[in-house]
């Protein structure tokens, strides 16, 4: 077998030797959205600049020419490649196929073991708690490649599912929460057997983007956490503090990918358009005196009552294209957000609309399978997405540890959601009575649709 060009595994930097694996995604489905693990290059940028060497392995980008890959989708989101696995044996009810998403295994293992010299610490992340069992993998992996260099196991299910991972995960250390606060830095540096040196400016915010020889897209980070309670997300347990980065920085690292030949960018915040002038304005005005002929996205959706018509326009002179919208539901009188009334978001989507945005690029999240939700109200936010000419998509609700809404789905779902994390996939309808079918699913494609 001819070994694989890998050049994303290079050791960048100079002292202690740690490496970042983002683990593959283990579901039903995957679809790739702009993904890339920003919390793990928060991590490996703030180990550099504070003296550390480090390399990356993304298990989900596309590195390796001879691995074949679905065709890229729209601006360069798309499927990835996939290998079919047993179903775990919590999840033997399911009619669906279970799979491993990203690069192969083997390949991976292959790569890993030509990165000379060896690291001295790896550090592998976990997004979702449920697609836990490629955290696992990636740890066993490790652990087989350098059976002596100590694994940490940090991000979202390490936080959120501690006490789970601490039971099954081949890891050294968990690391809960961000790394910027005081205990997780020095953690690092004592498994290193180093001083622990001051945090670098900037800490959480840089992202360590150059490590991806050859990115087709790039994140944007000007924010970590919301400064809202929303009763279904976990912002709040997982970054207690809302922190806004310079515009700077922000920009910087925007004009770096860009001059590396990235055209789509992505916007990763929670709260986009919560007190933009202190960077997102700045940002937005550089982009366009400078020229720059890029596409702006915002899967993480944005707040519609905050879409004036100066903010659409200013968004849509500086490019951008793919606009989604946290609708969440029409019955506006009993909501689980931020409050939002009919008049503010008939007004933002008028707004978008007179500000020249197209049709096509607008998609309208509306939430799907909370806990005791009466289904006809989604049937009728549908309905009245599609009066607008925007696109419905579904907010499949996922029962989050630490969310003040998960004690209402325990309650709910039929299934130990707090006890074991495969539960709380979104796959499965978790808190829907009777759960995933076919039939349903469906049926609510067509409405979806308009048929």
């Amino acid at each position: 077998m001819t070994r694989p060009v890998f050049p994303n595994i290079q050791w960048s930097g100079e002292g202690p030797r740690i490496l970042g694996i983002n683990p593959w995604i283990f579901d039903f489905a995957a679809f790739n959205v702009w993904s890339r693990p920003v919390g793990l290059l928060a991590c490996l940028d703030m180990l550099r600049a504070a003296g550390a060497s480090v390399a990356l392995m993304d298990c989900l980008d596309r590195t390796w020419s001879d691995v074949p890959w679905p065709k890229a989708g729209k601006y360069g989101t798309g499927h990835y490649p996939k290998e079919e696995l047993p179903l775990p044996d919590e999840l033997f009810f399911m009619d669906r196929r279970y799979s491993r998403y990203g690069l192969p295994r083997e390949q991976v293992k292959e790569a890993l073991g030509a990165l000379n010299p060896a690291p001295e610490l790896i550090m592998v992340s976990s997004i979702m708690t449920y697609w836990y069992p490629g955290a696992l993998d990636a740890l066993e992996l490790a652990a087989e490649v350098w059976p002596d260099v100590p694994r940490m196991l940090g991000g979202n299910y390490a936080t959120l599912c501690t006490d789970h991972a601490r039971e099954h995960a081949r890891a050294d250390a968990i690391m809960q929460g961000t790394m910027e606060t005081e205990a997780n830095w020095a953690s690092v540096w004592n498994v290193l057997g180093q001083p622990v040196p001051p945090l670098p400016e900037n800490a959480g915010l840089g992202l360590a983007l150059d490590l991806y020889s050859e990115p087709r897209y790039a994140p944007i980070l000007g924010s970590r956490g919301c400064p809202f309670t929303c009763d279904y997300c976990a912002s709040h347990a997982l970054y207690p503090n809302f922190t806004q980065g310079s515009p700077d920085a922000v920009y910087a690292s925007i004009r770096q990918e860009y001059d590396r030949g990235v055209r789509d960018f992505a916007f990763y915040d929670d709260a986009l358009l919560v007190t933009p002038d202190r960077w997102l304005w700045p940002v937005l005005d550089r982009i366009v005196h400078d020229g720059l002929d890029l596409r702006l996205h915002t899967p993480n959706a944005m707040h519609v009552r905050r879409l004036n018509k100066e903010v659409c326009g200013r968004l849509r002179e500086a490019g951008l294209h793919t606009v989604r919208l946290g609708l969440e539901t029409t019955d506006f009188d009993n909501r689980h957000d931020v409050k939002l009334t009919r008049r503010e978001w008939e007004d933002g989507a008028r707004n978008l609309l007179e500000a020249g945005f197209d049709l096509d690029d607008i998609g309208v999240y509306i939430l799907f399978g909370l806990p005791n939700q009466n289904l006809d109200n989604v049937e009728q936010a549908i309905d009245h997405v599609r009066a607008f000419g925007f696109r419905p998509h579904l907010a499949h609700y996922t029962p989050i540890p630490g969310s003040p809404m998960f004690h209402k789905a325990v309650a709910a779902s039929p299934h130990p959601i707090a006890d074991e994390p495969l539960f709380q996939n979104n796959s499965i309808w978790p808190c829907v009575p009777g759960g995933f079918n076919w039939e349903d699913a469906q049926r609510w494609k067509q409405l979806m649709q308009g048929r």
